[in-house]
């Protein structure tokens, strides 16, 4: 393979392959995501863990086909940031995720984001499992996406992911090619974990 093709993770430990070979690519394949798959993924965010059992995440799910783009995958695309659509037009599954934030008597839910974060999380690791790749999006209009697609105000809208088989990357401008061959880069383990005190790496020796 090519490191276009696997990227492993320089990590300082032994990681699960599905969590080394994980990286968030621009070149999709224009072929669509088959329902059986698609479901598997949803099935993994679903059984994420949740305070209480709330499970306040949901999924709204645009797809294409050799038809072109369902009303969902079309309104999703439209709320993309312009450095977004340059690429994301090939995805063939575009998912927004949104969480409940606010509960039934109007108290806020202050843990909401982090467990949506958990449910694609794992929706995220199940894709690579399944030799699918994941690119999650900030960048999109959250105001419209939720006026598009009748998001009601308890829940907020977090974040859009794409999936599908990665492709070649000769249709992507030239510094996004880049980045698809650039080195994978983490911050070191000593400036994430810390012991005793802020700022104090902790000892893994």
């Amino acid at each position: 393979m090519t490191a276009l093709d696997h990227r492993t993770a320089d990590a300082t430990a032994s990681l699960h392959p599905v969590l080394a070979d994980r990286w968030s690519t621009r070149a999709y394949e224009d072929v669509p995501v088959d329902a059986a798959a698609i479901a598997a993924l949803l099935e993994a965010a679903r059984w994420a863990p949740s305070a209480m059992n709330a499970q306040p995440w949901r999924f709204l799910v645009g797809q294409r086909d050799a038809n072109g783009p369902d009303a969902t995958w079309q309104a999703i695309y439209d709320t993309l940031a312009e450095g977004n659509r340059i690429w994301a037009d090939r995805a063939p599954v575009l998912i927004l995720a949104v969480a409940q934030t606010t509960n039934e008597d109007g108290s806020a839910r202050p843990v909401a984001a982090y467990e949506l974060g958990l449910a694609v999380s794992q929706l995220t690791t199940q894709a690579h499992s399944d030799g699918l790749h994941v690119h999650q999006m900030g960048g999109f209009d959250a105001t419209a996406a939720r006026r598009a697609l009748g998001i009601p105000a308890a829940f907020t809208p977090y974040v859009v992911i794409a999936v599908g088989r990665r492709g070649s990357d000769a249709h992507l401008p030239e510094f996004l090619r880049d980045r698809e061959a650039a080195p994978r880069e983490r911050r070191p383990l000593s400036d994430l974990a810390f012991a005793g005190t802020w700022g104090r790496p902790l000892d893994l020796r």
